[in-house]
Order: structure tokens, then C-alpha cells, then sequence
């Protein structure tokens, strides 16, 4: 009985008989429509009258290599995806074969669960996990471009370093390959991870970031693989890890070079097997997953100085992209400034979103930004506060023109003086202790007096907004910015 028309039509080519029947005879079972060849000569020769959905090659063949047919497909602008199969131990091969446009590749001798999973996942074929709603994953489905296309839109600016990002993100979008995304703190590289993930086939299935240097190393474990219930003191219930949680999508696995070495090894097993045990369980889970990884510290140097594990480190750097400082892209600031205050002051409510005047503007351009975009956000953040105007002025920046950084805010001076605070506090002798993160130490006072006005006027927000010369407006902000409700009371 022939398949049906609309099963997948897949190619194998591999020079070994045995091998090549295994791979045909594993497919079939699938329900795909396989053809075979056992030369780089023979599979162009099928490819020059035929469609497939996958291409699947061994890397060394009688007359050339896998990466041979990949550059052929690539130079004829052919729309097949590749999965390559190298030597066991050549992990070299395996990120070339990735460079070159291959979707993934598996490792000699090639288990068959992985296999038919690889193959699965390059043809669409994943199901959704559980935790997934059905009608959210319906949804980003109908609108296939256009969470892809607002996440490309964050990441503003018409620098040649930027097209290049944007560029470099489209491209590698296609395929399982990991990515290392390095750059200073603050430069976005979570935006560049999302971005990544939201153009991809895997746009409609889960996108979970990890911060690795934010968990307890006792945790780790638990955190990533998940536990069975009675595994440990606390273990209750059953309950999945990161990978379980992103079974189909993409795990971001941000500040990876704080993870510890213990943990390193286990990341890198699981990358390998592409299954994970959960603590309690005798069983492994098969996982679908694509890796993206961020760091802003030198992975390279980590390695060489036994911080970081050199073969997880060459697994995870397969595709690079390098996230510029803002300095380096200070053309960019006016897209940029636009973009962040369009997104804020939605949050905020506040339409239409207030303009930087010329002065403000010339003033940024002359900062320095050691916190990158991430220190423009917080500025603008504050700003947007302070300004109650359709209109942003240098004054509202509040910030010094002559060494580049963020002076304390006006209001928050005037808040400190005005608090029955102990004039020793206000003064800041030279012995008292300097706070490690002014930004953060500045919203705890900011919060700590807009609670306490708030209580005095039984949490009307407009007179107690009146009591310290803020707007309705200004008021609402501050207390969506820092997290503050209304007391259930909602009255202004």
C-alpha cells in the first residue's frame, strides 16, 4: 500500500548500506516518504528533480562530505533542512555542520529515539507540553510573524552593529544550533534571546529564561530537572524542571558563567543525551529543546582558568552574537530614547507618550551610559515621573553634565529632608556606609514615603500625591513603577 501525498518526503544519504536501511525502515514506521542515496553525486542528482522536507546526511561520503551538500543547497537557494550525523568524539564536525545551515545533528551511533525526535522537531512535529494553553498556543500560531516581528522591533537602532544583530538573529532563528549571546550588563542581551526564539518555528511554544547565577547550588538541580514526589524533605508533589517547562520552545539560560562547575557538568550531559532525569526518578525524559545562553564575562578566560568547563563551553558557543555597549552604538540613542518611552509610559497609562526636548537629548548624547540600555530605562523611568509634562527636559534627567553619572534625583533630596529622617542620615557622614546599589536604595526610600503619605491620607492617592507636590498622574506612576496598590481602596 503506497503512503499518502502528503506525507513528508525525507532524504537519507549515508554510503553504508546497513545504516542507510536502518534510517529508512526507522522513517517509514513514521509514516514519511524516504529516498536514499549513498554519494554526494547520487543525492544532488535525486535533489535536481525532486522537493524534500529534510535532508538527512552522514558527513563522510565517497566522494565529499554532508557539508558539501549543504553548501550546494545553500548556494541554489534549495528550502530543505539538514540534519547531519558525524563520527562520535568529533564535536569540531558537529559545529561546522551547524555554521553551515544544518538544522541539527546527531552523534555516532545514532540513537533511534533521538533520531525520529530530531527528526520530529526539524518537520514541526512537536507536540505542545502540557503547562501550554491550548488556545494561547492556537493564537501565536494565527499570527505566525507577528510576535517575531515586535521582538526584532525592540531591539531599536539603524547602527551597522545592529542590522548585523538583527540580521544574525533571522538567520540562526532557522536551526537547533545554540547561541551565546555576550555583552555588557544592560545591553539587552535577554531582548536578543527573545528575539531568537519568537522568528523561530518554536515561536509558539514556551520561552523559559533562567538566571543561573539567582538560584542556590542546592537548588540547581531540583531547578533545572525537576523531582518526584518523596525525593527529598519538601518534595510533595511531582513537579517539572526548566527543560520540562520548555519541552518544544527555548531555554535562555542567562549569566551562564556563574553557574558552578558541579551544575556544568550536568547541563552538559543532558545537552548531550538531550533527555533529563528528575531527582527521584530511575527514568529519563526525552527533551526538545533549543539552547540560547548569555554571559558578559570572557567564557574563553573562564576556561583557562578552570572556572568553566571547556567542552560545555564549545557546545554552547556554536553561533556567537555579540550585544554592543550603547557607547559604541550612541547614534542609536533617538530610536532607542522612542522605543523605551513608547513602552513606558503604556504602562504607565500615560498617552500620549511625552518627547525629549533638544536639550535633554544633546545631554544624553554626552553620557557615558556605564549601565547601557539598562541605566537609559531607569533614567528615562524617572524621568517620565518627574517631568508630569508632555515634554522631557534636561532638568528631568536629572543628570550631572559634567561626570556622565545619574545624580540623586531632586525629589528624592527633598524627600529625605522632609521625612523626619535624623539630620545625621540626611547629611551622609564620610564613615556612613555607601549603598552597593544606589538605584535600588533610592526606590526603598522613594516607596518607604509614598506608603507613609498614602497611610496618612487613607490612601487617596490624589491628595496624598497634592501633600508632596505630585500630579494624579506622577502619583500613579510612582506606584506602579515600585510596586505599590491601592489599598483596595482605588479612590483618588
Amino acid at each position: 500500500m503506497s503512503l499518502p501525498s502528503t506525507a513528508p518526503r525525507l532524504l537519507v544519504v549515508d554510503d553504508e548500506p546497513d545504516l542507510r536501511t536502518l534510517y529508512e525502515l526507522t522513517l517509514m514506521r513514521e509514516g514519511y516518504d524516504v529516498e536514499s542515496a549513498g554519494s554526494v553525486a547520487e543525492a544532488w542528482k535525486l535533489l535536481e528533480t525532486q522537493r524534500y522536507e529534510l535532508l538527512i546526511t552522514d558527513m563522510r561520503l565517497p566522494d565529499g562530505t554532508g557539508l558539501d551538500l549543504l553548501a550546494r543547497l545553500e548556494a541554489a537557494g534549495r528550502p530543505e533542512k539538514a540534519m547531519v550525523i558525524t563520527a562520535y568524539g568529533s564535536p569540531e564536525n558537529a559545529v561546522e555542520a551547524l555554521k553551515s545551515g544544518a538544522y541539527d545533528y546527531l552523534t555516532k551511533p545514532v540513537d533511534l529515539r533521538q533520531f525520529r525526535a530530531v527528526v520530529a522537531s526539524a518537520l514541526g512535529r512537536v507536540p505542545a507540553p502540557a503547562p501550554v494553553a491550548a488556545d494561547a498556543a492556537a493564537a501565536r500560531r494565527a499570527r505566525p510573524g507577528s510576535a517575531g516581528q515586535n521582538s526584532l522591533a525592540r531591539l531599536a537602532g539603524d547602527s551597522t552593529v545592529m542590522r548585523e544583530v538583527r540580521a544574525l538573529v533571522q538567520k540562526v532563528s532557522r536551526s537547533m544550533a545554540p547561541v551565546l549571546v555576550h555583552g555588557e550588563s544592560g545591553t539587552g542581551k535577554e531582548l536578543v534571546a527573545r528575539a531568537i526564539h519568537d522568528v523561530s518555528p518554536r515561536a509558539a511554544m514556551p520561552f523559559v529564561a533562567v538566571n543561573c547565577g539567582a538560584i542556590p547550588e542546592q537548588l540547581l538541580e531540583a531547578e533545572f530537572f525537576g523531582y518526584r514526589k518523596g525525593a527529598f524533605t519538601g518534595a510533595q508533589e511531582d513537579r517539572g524542571g526548566f527543560f520540562q517547562a520548555a519541552q518544544g520552545g527555548t531555554l535562555f539560560l542567562d549569566e551562564i558563567g556563574d553557574l558552578p562547575l558541579a551544575m556544568q557538568s550536568k547541563l552538559l550531559r543532558a545537552i548531550q543525551e538531550r533527555a533529563v532525569r528528575a531527582i527521584g526518578s530511575v527514568a529519563e525524559v526525552a527533551i526538545d529543546v533549543r539552547i540560547v545562553s548569555a554571559t558578559h564575562k570572557d567564557l574563553g578566560h573562564e576556561v583557562r582558568d578552570g572556572r568553566f568547563r571547556q567542552d560545555l563551553f564549545y557546545r554552547l558557543n556554536v553561533i556567537r552574537i555579540g550585544v554592543p555597549p550603547l557607547r559604541e552604538r550612541i547614534d542609536d540613542l533617538p530610536a532607542i530614547c522612542n522605543a523605551v518611552l513608547g513602552r513606558i509610559a503604556q504602562d504607565a497609562g500615560v498617552s500620549p507618550p511625552p518627547m525629549l526636548t533638544a536639550d535633554a537629548m544633546q545631554l544624553l548624547l554626552r553620557h557615558r551610559f556605564p549601565g547601557n540600555v539598562r541605566e537609559l530605562e531607569n533614567l528615562l523611568h524617572r524621568a517620565l515621573a518627574l517631568s508630569g509634562q508632555e515634554q522631557i527636559t534636561a532638568h528631568d534627567l536629572a543628570l550631572s553634565d559634567e561626570d556622565g553619572f545619574e545624580a540623586t534625583a531632586p525629589m528624592a533630596l527633598e524627600s529625605l529632608r522632609t521625612t523626619g529622617l535624623p539630620a545625621a542620615t540626611a547629611a551622609a557622614p564620610a564613615d556612613v556606609v555607601l549603598p552597593r546599589d544606589l538605584q535600588t536604595h533610592l526606590d526603598e526610600v522613594e516607596r518607604d514615603i509614598l506608603l507613609r503619605a498614602l497611610e496618612k491620607h487613607r490612601y487617596n492617592r490624589t491628595a496624598a500625591g497634592a501633600s508632596m507636590g505630585l500630579s494624579l498622574r506622577q502619583m500613579r506612576y510612582r506606584m506602579a513603577r515600585l510596586g505599590i496598590d491601592s489599598g483596595g481602596s482605588g479612590s483618588d
